[in-house]
């Protein structure tokens, strides 16, 4: 019998592969001779790229880059299996986690360091490229990422508008004679579920702007700022980018992903769905096994359980989703393919230790699923 173990990450307690192992030995307590595939998953944002390195007998590149707040950061990438791949989480560079909730000044942040791993990953031959947006600190349409890859963006005397999005309100002119010529010849895939505009009331600045730390006051500059930086990218780039659908994500560095890199933007999980070859992987399969942290209402919303479930259900093979916890409104996840849900936590714990024994937990629930199934097999008339 096969069995396909795909989760996503248990966020803080176990990485995807470190999950789908302990799913693997909870099940082979019950069927020891199964044959087990595990594929590791993730859905774009944080993860993404350990995800894929497991998933495709990858490495991890570490790179120190320009942190959000302009100090070195130790950023890193992923080369998938192959070589020609690489994998990038924009949070590795220009991510919330580098900065104390003092130092959030979405006015100020950068997503320059963004572009450094990207010239990182050219240097390492990478000519398709997919960046996950998601978990930003920043605010500057990636801005930054573009002056990392060699554009210059000037103000009106022909200097440096500096960094940050406040400075996007100085913009005169932006200069593509620097740029490298290596991106012409890049296909980039942007991972992002997010459908916001650049600007306006459900834009990058006011919907997510104060989650960065943005006053209402930054907000307003910030979105003024944006709307100047897409009229002189339409001038300069003969590119619109202020009412495309996922511009405004990651502070909308979408916007600089579609008319710098020329990329095209695509829902995360379907990415790591295809570059991990899940459907393939999947035939033949008498069970699909998915989970992650947390399981409830916005799953259906993009999140790795579902994007799994679907691709199961298109061959008719059933999926079961194991959870960190479950919260409200998790039913609608049976309307998309997933067939019952299993939290794995066994009672009353506080959020440290549930975190600590994850894998054991997980490997449990694991253990009690195959005894069910098995049950059930052996029930069928």
């Amino acid at each position: 019998m096969k069995i396909v173990i795909a989760p996503d990450s248990f966020k803080e307690s176990m990485t995807a592969l470190e999950a789908a192992k302990a799913v693997k030995a909870g099940m082979a307590r019950v069927w020891p001779e199964a044959d087990y595939l595990l594929v590791p998953m993730a859905d774009g944002g944080e993860g993404t790229v350990q995800s894929l390195i497991d998933a495709t007998d990858g490495k991890r590149i570490e790179v120190a880059v320009t942190g959000p707040a302009g100090k070195p950061v130790p950023g890193f990438f992923g080369m998938l299996g192959g070589g020609k791949t690489a994998v990038i989480e924009m949070a590795a560079a220009a991510g919330l986690e580098y900065l104390t909730p003092s130092e959030r000044r979405p006015p100020e942040t950068t997503t320059y360091g963004v572009g450094q791993l990207i010239l990182a990953a050219l240097d390492r031959g990478a000519r398709h490229i997919l960046l996950g947006l998601g978990g930003s600190a920043t605010n500057d349409g990636g801005a930054g990422m573009a002056e990392a890859l060699g554009a210059r963006l000037l103000d009106a005397a022909g200097k440096p508008v500096g960094p940050g999005g406040a400075a996007l309100s100085r913009l005169a002119s932006i200069d593509m004679t620097g740029f490298d010529p290596r991106i012409a010849e890049t296909r980039f895939e942007i991972a992002s579920d997010v459908t916001n505009p650049l600007t306006g009331v459900s834009g990058a600045s006011a919907v997510f702007g104060p989650q960065k730390g943005a006053s209402p006051e930054d907000v307003r500059l910030l979105d003024q700022a944006l709307d100047h930086y897409a009229a002189v990218i339409e001038k300069d780039l003969h590119t619109s980018v202020k009412d495309v659908p996922g511009a405004g994500a990651a502070g909308g560095l979408g916007a600089g992903a579609l008319c710098f890199l020329k990329g095209v933007i695509r829902p995360g999980v379907d990415l790591v769905i295809r570059q991990t070859q899940l459907d393939r992987k999947i035939a033949g399969a008498a069970l699909v096994i998915t989970g992650e942290g947390r399981i409830d209402s916005q799953t259906i919303f993009g999140k790795t359980p579902i994007g799994v479930a679907r691709t199961a259900k298109r061959a008719q093979i059933p999926v079961i989703a194991l959870a960190g916890s479950i919260g409200a409104g998790y039913e609608a996840v049976f309307r998309h393919g997933i067939d019952a849900v299993f939290p794995i936590v066994p009672g009353v714990t506080s959020l440290d230790e549930a975190l600590h024994s994850g894998a054991a937990n997980l490997s449990c629930t694991a253990e009690n699923v195959a005894r069910i199934w098995k049950l059930a097999m052996n029930c069928r008339p």
